[in-house]
């Protein structure tokens, strides 16, 4: 009984606490979260000469005080600012773009769009090709179907203009569609340069290549192409296009990258493709709280999308407002939300079970099954013998009346005997 009790009272704590956690789990995801601290991250990228993602990361976080107030921050925000502005860097950034097509500056993709928006880009590419299989060299099939489409699009473009000029302006939406057209193939051709062009697509433009020199047209492709030009201009764009799965996936990338523009990539690289689940209901969380979410990381996110933005605000406000919150508690509450929910029901239950007053209910059982099974006599309150009778032998049971004489009684009567004495 020693042992008992205090096994008892452990089991009924650990159901309380399982209990407590179960109700208050949003509060304590609250408790758990901590803002990210960007300093060491943007130092990384700056390591790898990454200043245009490095400066596009830290800015994110410099819209919040804990970050603009820390001198490490503002300093090292200032350095990229200065490096990114010198003459010497957006040359280099300038010559990148027109030599390789592809920059993570603007300067850069501006250059490469110009030299890729005319024919004489195609042609290169189709140059290039031919050269490395001439050379025996591998080919890239996408590149090469890219350069098909693209004289295909520019056919059309030129086709437009001049049907614009001859019809007054009738034809100025034919020229936007192959405009639109002509700026997606050369993202999709900036995409595959840079490796950030995911295989099924890659698939579906070797396929749209195939049927382009006859059909004269872009093929399935055409569907997509808008949603590429909303990636395209948005700052790493092009890496959420690398991580499309479909169709599908692609048009959830680009409704997320149109709802945040330049702060796209950061809060992707943060939240991935939580962040984008929670994105497609911007309108429902709104656009600067799920961006406070993604300070938190993707816990912060996760607490947003399951108790809303309102008490979102609330708590998060109120758990930075604490004074005492501090790592212990921080750990404590991280540890109790890692504890998984069948372990926490199972604690709650085996505390009900310790503490069910199993011996009242036993012999209550036997109260009401001795009940069902008295005899009627007994259950009228009469006394009753302590003494059980032994039960009376079955020809005995019964009464036999024979000419006015009963025979009857619990002691073993030969019947046939006493027919014949009463004959």
């Amino acid at each position: 009984m020693i042992l008992k009790l205090p096994f008892k009272i452990a089991l009924l704590v650990l159901a309380a606490v399982s209990a407590g956690v179960l109700w208050q789990q949003a509060q304590l995801m609250a408790m758990a979260l901590t803002r990210i601290d960007p300093v060491p991250e943007t130092r990384a990228l700056l390591a790898e000469e990454r200043y245009a993602e490095a400066g596009s990361y830290l800015s994110f976080f410099m819209d919040y005080e804990y970050v603009n107030q820390n001198p490490e921050a503002r300093a090292l925000y200032q350095q990229i600012s200065e490096k990114r502005s010198s003459w010497n860097y957006q040359l280099n950034k300038l010559r990148e773009g027109l030599f390789k097509g592809t920059s993570d500056e603007a300067i850069g993709k501006t250059a490469g769009v110009i030299t890729d928006f005319f024919v004489i880009g195609d042609i290169r590419d189709l140059a290039n090709q031919g050269l490395n299989l001439a050379q025996g060299e591998e080919v890239d099939k996408v590149l090469s179907a890219l350069a098909t489409l693209g004289l295909v699009a520019s056919a059309a473009q030129f086709a437009s203009g001049v049907g614009t000029v001859s019809t007054a302006g009738a034809a100025t939406p034919a020229v936007a569609g192959t405009t639109v057209a002509k700026s997606g193939l050369i993202a999709l051709k900036t995409a595959r340069k840079i490796g950030k062009l995911p295989s099924w697509l890659g698939k579906a433009i070797i396929k749209a290549g195939k049927t382009a020199k006859q059909s004269k047209s872009l093929g399935a492709l055409t569907g997509v192409l808008g949603d590429i030009n909303t990636l395209a201009k948005t700052p790493g764009g092009f890496k959420l296009l690398g991580k499309a799965k479909d169709a599908a996936d692609l048009k959830r990338m680009a409704k997320f990258a149109n709802a945040f523009g330049p702060q796209s990539a950061t809060i992707y690289r943060i939240g991935g493709n939580v962040a984008v689940g929670i994105a497609q209901n911007a309108n429902k969380y709104g656009k600067e709280t799920i961006k406070l979410a993604t300070v938190f990381g993707k816990k912060g996110l996760k607490l947003l999308d399951n108790v809303g933005a309102l008490k979102f605000t609330k708590r998060v406000s109120r758990m930075t407002k604490i004074g005492y919150k501090g790592d212990f508690f921080d750990l404590l509450a991280m540890l109790l939300l890692m504890l998984p929910k069948w372990l926490l029901y199972l604690f709650i239950v085996l505390g009900a079970i310790v503490w069910v007053p199993w011996r009242l209910f036993l012999k209550l059982k036997r109260w009401v099954q001795n009940s069902q099974t008295k005899p009627i006599s007994q259950r009228a309150n009469k006394p009753v013998s302590s003494k059980t009778p032994e039960r009376p032998n079955m020809e005995t049971s019964y009464k036999v009346t024979f000419k006015g004489e009963v025979l009857s009684g619990y002691k073993k009567i030969d019947v046939k005997s006493s027919l014949a004495k009463a004959l």
